[in-house]
C-alpha cells in the first residue's frame, strides 16, 4: 500500500490543521515509517528501564554499593528526571518546534547513556541517569506532540493504537536483552548499546523528519500561562482528585519495576527466570490495555476503572495478609503481582483519559501538568517503597493496598462521594467532566 493511500484510510485530516498538510505527510513519511518512528523513539525510554533489571546486582558489585536497596535508585532517579522535566519540553517545543527539542533530547540521551558506560562511582552514575531521564522526558513529549500535530480525533487514535502495539514489545524483550549483554559481557556494554540506538534514532529523525509544528502556530514561552494551567488543574475536582489517582498508580508502577529484581533473585532465588516473568506480566499489561480499548466504548471509563481500582484493592490486601504469615509460594505471589499489574494498566489508561475531559482548550497544558506531577510523586512514592524492601513481600504488598484506598478516596472526593457513574451523568454511559471546587 503506497503512503498516499495509507493516510488517505487513516489520516487525512488533523486537528486545527486543515489548510496544512496532515497526516503522516506533515512529516514527509509514509504512514508506515511515522508509525514505527514514533513508536521505536517512545520504546527506547522503555529500554532504559527495563534492560537495566538483570544488571542491577552487577552494578552494585563493581561500584561498591553497600546497601542492595541503593541500587534500586538506577532505576528511580531515571523516573525522577523523567517526571521532573516534562512540564518544561511541553512549552518549549510550543514556543522553539518539535524538531529541535526532539534532536536536543535525543543528543542528550545518547550521549548520557556513552558517558555512563565510563562511571566508576554509584554517584556518577545516578547524577547519568537523571540526566537520561531528561532527555528520555524531551523525546516522550515531543513524540506526542507530533502526532496531536499530524492526526485528530479517531484518526489519532487508530494511529496511537498502532503505536503502543510496536511499543508493548519493548517491556517484553528488554530484561532478555539486559541479560544477554551481560552473559557475554559487563553492564557498561548495556549503556553503550542504547547509546547506540539513541544515536541512531538522532540520525533518522534529522534526516527524515520535517517540522510539524509551523512557525506561524507556535506560542510565546510564557511562566504566566504555566502557572494559570497549575490553577486551573488544582481546582477542578475531577482533574485533581483523578491526578492524584494517577500519581499513586504510577508509584505502583515504579515500586514494581525497582522492587522487582530484588523480588525475584532475594526472596524467591530466582534471577535467571526474571526476564520471562517480566515478560508475562508485561504481556498481561498489553493484554488489559486491548481489553480497555474493547470494552470501554460499551461500560464507560467510570464504571471500568472504578472496579479495577477496588479489585486492586482487595488483591493488594489479600497479599498483604498472606505475607504476613511468611512468604507466599511463588506461584501465588506471581498471579497476585499479574493481576495487580493488568488492574494498574486499566486504571492508568481510564484514569489519564478522566482527568482531561474538564479541560477543554487546555489538554495539552494539563498533560504535561498531569504528567509532571503524577510522574515525579509517583517516582518518589514508589522509590521509598523500594527503599523498604527487606527480604520480604509485605511493603510491597501493603504499599500497594494503601495506594489502592488513598486512591478510592481521593476518587470519591472527585466523583462528591458517587463511584462507577459521574454525578452529572445521564443514565447512558456518556460521560462528561467538571466539579469545580
Amino acid at each position: 500500500m503506497s503512503s498516499v493511500s495509507q493516510q488517505s484510510s487513516l489520516g487525512e485530516q488533523s486537528s486545527g490543521h486543515s489548510n496544512q498538510v496532515s497526516g503522516a505527510a506533515r512529516l514527509g513519511m509514509g504512514l508506515v515509517e511515522f508509525i514505527v518512528t514514533i513508536a521505536v523513539m517512545t520504546a527506547s525510554i522503555a529500554l532504559a528501564i527495563d534492560s537495566m533489571l538483570p544488571a542491577l546486582p552487577a552494578i552494585g558489585r563493581t561500584l561498591n554499593v553497600a546497601n542492595a536497596n541503593d541500587t534500586q535508585l538506577v532505576i528511580g532517579v531515571f523516573f525522577l528526571g523523567f517526571g521532573l522535566s516534562q512540564i518544561f519540553f511541553g512549552s518549549l517545543s510550543d514556543t522553539l518546534g518539535r524538531r529541535s527539542v526532539l534532536l536536543a533530547g535525543l543528543a542528550l540521551f545518547s550521549l548520557s547513556m556513552f558517558a555512563a558506560s565510563w562511571v566508576e562511582s554509584i554517584e556518577a552514575l545516578l547524577l547519568l541517569r537523571f540526566v537520561q531521564g531528561i532527555g528520555g522526558a524531551a523525546v516522550r513529549i515531543t513524540t506526542m506532540a507530533i502526532v496531536r500535530d499530524c492526526f485528530g480525533g479517531r484518526e489519532m487514535a487508530r494511529v496511537m493504537s498502532y503505536v503502543m502495539i510496536v511499543f508493548m514489545i519493548v517491556p517484553i524483550v528488554a530484561p532478555t536483552l539486559g541479560q544477554l549483554v551481560i552473559a557475554y559481557a559487563d553492564w557498561h556494554w548495556i549503556f553503550i548499546l542504547i547509546g547506540v540506538v539513541g544515536a541512531a534514532l538522532f540520525v533518522w529523525a534529522l534526516t527524515r523528519m520535517k517540522e510539524s509544528l509551523p512557525r506561524e502556530e507556535r506560542l510565546p514561552l510564557s511562566v504566566g500561562a504555566v502557572l494559570s494551567g497549575f490553577r486551573t488543574v488544582l481546582t477542578n475536582r475531577i482533574t485533581c482528585g483523578y491526578m492524584i489517582g494517577m500519581t499513586l498508580f504510577t508509584a505502583v508502577i515504579c515500586a514494581y519495576v525497582v522492587s522487582v529484581q530484588q523480588v525475584f533473585g532475594e526472596v524467591y532465588n530466582l534471577s535467571d527466570w526474571l526476564p520471562i516473568a517480566f515478560a508475562g506480566t508485561a504481556g498481561g499489561i498489553a493484554v488489559a490495555n486491548f481489553a480497555n480499548g474493547y470494552f470501554v466504548r460499551s461500560f464507560g471509563m467510570r464504571r471500568i476503572s472504578h472496579t479495577a481500582m477496588i479489585l486492586f484493592t482487595v488483591v493488594a490486601a489479600i497479599g498483604y495478609v498472606l505475607s504476613l504469615a511468611g512468604t507466599p509460594a511463588f506461584t501465588i505471589s506471581y498471579l497476585l503481582f499479574s493481576l495487580l499489574l493488568m488492574f494498574f494498566a486499566v486504571i492508568a489508561t481510564n484514569f489519564t483519559a478522566i482527568s482531561l475531559e474538564p479541560m477543554g482548550h487546555l489538554a495539552g497544558t494539563a498533560t504535561a501538568i498531569t504528567g509532571f506531577v503524577s510522574t515525579t510523586g509517583g517516582a518518589l512514592i514508589g522509590g521509598a517503597v523500594g527503599q523498604l524492601f527487606n527480604g520480604t513481600l509485605q511493603p510491597l504488598f501493603g504499599g500497594y493496598a494503601l495506594f489502592g484506598v488513598l486512591t478510592i478516596l481521593a476518587t470519591l472526593w472527585a466523583e462528591n462521594g458517587k463511584l462507577f457513574t459521574h454525578p452529572g451523568d445521564s443514565d447512558t454511559t456518556h460521560e462528561h467532566g467538571g466539579g469545580h471546587l
